[in-house]
């Protein structure tokens, strides 16, 4: 929101600088974020006057001219514009003068010979205009010497305000003078409102007839008004100060009441309207043309201002290019109407269409201005436009409901932390707007442009606010003497072990997005959950896995050249059921970089996924010895058919899943090359039992351990983690590891098998193995093995 100090000052009136309105600003709760004076870009540039006007004599279409810039000593400059003549007064950039077009610094320099001390401008180079066919003329009348940013009234600073969703009464330069006010700053000027004198009923017929998103419209008609005048110079200059292009004398009013008592309207042409203009649902298949020239496809949740031809205005949003208002335009149609926001918000969503209007109408408008507002309006038009009124006609009712709230003003303090005076209470709510009965407790009658306040702790937030927050003392919240206790959560404790060997196996550490698109989320079964108002309809499901947020972010950075990416997030996945904690992690691109020593570059593989898992599962205190390696999760389209598999504890307990996407899913998201994934289920990893008594201190063994080896023949469809650990559980007492260290297949091993060499680390205790022990663990071994199918190779 943008406002002027000029603009502020006709709804404010007091002595206050620009500093003084952005200090108490800042300390009501509206960041200010940035000042901006139209007149420091003009700094330079005077209005001057050419004495002579005389032909360059190396260059046919440069003029030698002599310029009096007020100082009484003329001044020679080289200029090629074709109006350029003695007597002309236009505007002088001096040396030094930044041109604002082109940013180009002015210097005494020679043009083709000839000395030029600073350049007569056009409107295009001081950025006032499109011309840029010859210098500015100005009135002859124009005082020489003056600068022309105090020529042209330029010395107005504009102030850009960050306006809160909350507080759709300050979308207009009146809001902000109410707020200013009653912080002290100026007392706000009462608002004047025409009294029309009318004559007969509307030319055209207009109406609601959808209640629900349209419960009133308002309007008149207005014959004979002449849309070619100019618009008058101040409202011109105010609106092009906040950056709202000057259109013509019609539009320029409508736009000028939106901004400066923030209530949208619009105004029709009625001649090009058919029939009765009606406020209504629009139907399947309509489409409409709006202002920004492009076409909407409709739909029956939209509502829509139509007449009995032709669709012409999205409501509440943007005015249809059919019936807008042009030079020729001779009658016009005025309408001012209430629209419910969350309609104006779910129509412009899907539509993807923003506008001034619809900023207001989805923030909420005041619905008891509607009289007022058709009157300012048709005030504006007959002043700058002239014309004949007809009556007003009211179709609908606006939602205007009384709202009380009961309030202790004990509250400030309790609540707000500041002890504010009643009485200084009370007067802050009266300078806002409210209304005060004291009593016990207080009543307060909430303005109609105040849709925001409904009980007792918006009130403190009122007057804690306009009193200031900076009041509210910095008290040390309380603690017990002593060591503190801590405070983290065992699943706290358990994410930041994670987060951290994570980053130390080398992985970056990503925060995406709870919410992803249908598309991102289809290839994981659609979302269970999506929002009915999103910010976004690319942040509208609630995730169902947070791979979709790495693959985005893997897309990225190869589109930035990275050539190897690990990634890992902690976050939550949103399922029917419930939330889950879940950690993910993903590499793409090349594992190894090419080199001397290895050769080409080595991509990543499934195995480098199981590897983090193990690791990553045994830092979270699971049971990675005890693990089960089973096929993945059917989940079509996620996990690469023989490239992914499951850790479980049991046939049921998935505590982890891991190995190569499936190319159809990393293509899905524009990701190049094989991509490995791991998710880690925090949720189902086995709670930590209680503490007992302390173990005790660590003894190494006092002999040394024994290993022998042994290779089976087993079935190709036997995993080999099945086989170590038939191997490692034949004699807990006496075998401590147990791991693969061959795999051959081949000649000399019959078809459908394969040889598994698995080393066996035997510890005695208190004394050494006999050769009969030996044998002994050793048949148990092989009977161990057995039991999966596996068979001692001869």
């Amino acid at each position: 929101m943008k406002i002027t100090l000029d603009w502020l000052r006709d709804h404010l009136d007091g002595d206050f600088t620009v500093a003084d309105v952005v200090a108490t600003l800042n300390r009501i709760g509206h960041e200010v974020e940035g000042v901006e004076n139209p007149a420091e870009k003009l700094a330079g540039f005077r209005v001057a006057k050419v004495l002579t006007a005389e032909r360059h004599p190396q260059a046919d279409k440069l003029q030698l001219l002599t310029v009096d810039s007020g100082d009484g000593v003329p001044l020679t400059v080289v200029c090629g514009a074709p109006n350029a003549r003695a007597g002309l007064v236009g505007v002088l950039g001096l040396p030094g003068a930044v041109v604002p077009a082109n940013g180009m610094e002015l210097k005494v320099a020679a043009v083709r010979g000839v000395e030029s001390n600073g350049m007569m401008c056009s409107s295009r180079e001081l950025e006032l205009g499109d011309d840029h066919d010859g210098i500015i003329e100005l009135p002859e009348d124009a005082p020489v010497g003056t600068p022309f940013a105090d020529y042209q009234q330029a010395n107005d600073p504009v102030i850009d305000i960050a306006i809160t969703p909350n507080r759709q009464d300050c979308m207009g330069v009146r809001g902000i003078a109410r707020d200013l006010a009653a912080a002290g700053l100026g007392t706000l000027k009462p608002l004047t409102v025409p009294v029309i004198e009318s004559q007969g009923a509307p030319a055209t017929e207009f109406g609601t007839d959808e209640p629900d998103a349209c419960p009133a419209f308002y309007g008149r008609t207005i014959a004979g008004v002449d849309n070619k005048v100019a618009t008058p110079e101040w409202m011109r200059r105010r609106l092009e100060a906040i950056g709202q292009r000057s259109i013509s004398a019609l539009v320029d009013i409508s736009n000028y009441v939106m901004f400066d008592l923030g209530r949208p309207s619009h105004i029709y042409d009625r001649a090009k309207l058919h029939g009765a203009l009606v406020a209504r649902r629009a139907r399947d298949g309509e489409t409409a043309t709006a202002l920004n020239g492009k076409q909407y496809a409709l739909t029956d949740t939209m509502t829509v201002i139509a007449d009995e031809r032709e669709v012409h205005d999205i409501a509440g949003i943007m005015g249809g290019e059919h019936s807008g208002c042009s030079e020729d335009t001779t009658d016009v149609l005025v309408e001012i109407a209430y629209f419910t926001p969350e309609r104006i918000a779910l129509t412009g969503q899907a539509l993807g269409l923003t506008s001034d209007a619809r900023t207001r109408f989805e923030r909420g408008v005041d619905p008891a201005f509607l009289d007022d507002g058709t009157a300012i309006v048709t005030q504006y038009v007959l002043d700058i436009c002239g014309g004949t009124p007809s009556a007003m006609t009211r179709s609908g009712a606006p939602p205007v409901e009384a709202k009380t709230v009961d309030y202790d003003p004990a509250l400030s303090a309790t609540l707000g932390g500041i002890a504010i005076d009643p009485e200084r209470q009370k007067a802050i709510l009266e300078a806002l707007g409210f209304g005060v009965t004291e009593g016990n407790p207080w009543k307060i009658a909430v303005p109609s442009w105040r849709r925001d306040v409904d009980g007792a702790p918006d009130i403190v937030e009122e007057v804690t606010r306009i009193t200031g927050f900076d009041a509210v003392e910095s008290v040390a919240l309380p603690r017990d003497e002593g060591v503190a206790k801590p405070t983290a959560t065992a699943d706290q404790l358990l994410e930041r072990r994670l987060r951290r060997a994570a980053a130390a196996a080398g992985f970056h550490e990503a925060v995406t997005w709870s919410f992803v698109s249908e598309r991102e989320a289809a290839p994981f079964g659609g979302g269970a959950w999506s929002l009915a108002n999103p910010i976004s309809e690319d942040l509208k499901v609630m995730r169902p896995s947070l791979l979709p947020g790495l693959l985005s972010a893997a897309a990225r950075n190869q589109n930035r050249g990275a050539e190897s990416i690990r990634l890992f997030e902690i976050g939550r996945r949103y399922l029917a059921d419930a939330e889950h904690p879940t950690l993910a992690l993903l590499m793409a691109g090349d594992k190894r970089a090419r080199g001397w020593q290895a050769g080409k570059a080595a991509p990543f593989d499934a195995f480098d996924a199981k590897a983090a898992a193990l690791a990553l599962l045994d830092a979270a205190g699971a049971p990675a010895d005890r693990l089960q390696v089973m096929e993945a999760v059917a989940e079509a389209g996620i996990w690469h058919p023989g490239q992914s598999a499951t850790l479980r504890l049991g046939p049921k307990a998935v505590l982890a899943e891991f190995g190569a996407l499936h190319p159809a899913l990393t293509r899905h998201f524009d990701v190049d090359g094989p991509v490995i994934a791991l998710q880690i289920f925090l949720d189902a990893i086995p709670a930590k039992r209680a503490s007992g008594p302390a173990r005790a201190a660590f003894t190494p063994p006092a002999l040394q351990s024994v290993r022998r080896d042994f290779a089976f023949l087993a079935p190709a469809t036997l995993s080999a983690a099945d086989l170590v650990r038939a191997v490692r559980g034949a004699d807990k007492a006496a075998i401590t590891d147990a791991r693969l260290f061959d795999r051959f297949a081949g000649q000399g091993v019959p078809e459908g098998q394969v040889s598994l060499a698995v080393e066996v680390e035997l510890q005695p205790l208190d004394k050494s193995f006999t050769d009969a022990e030996l044998k002994a663990i050793a048949d148990k071994v092989v009977a161990g093995a057995a039991k999966v199918g596996a068979i001692l190779r001869g």
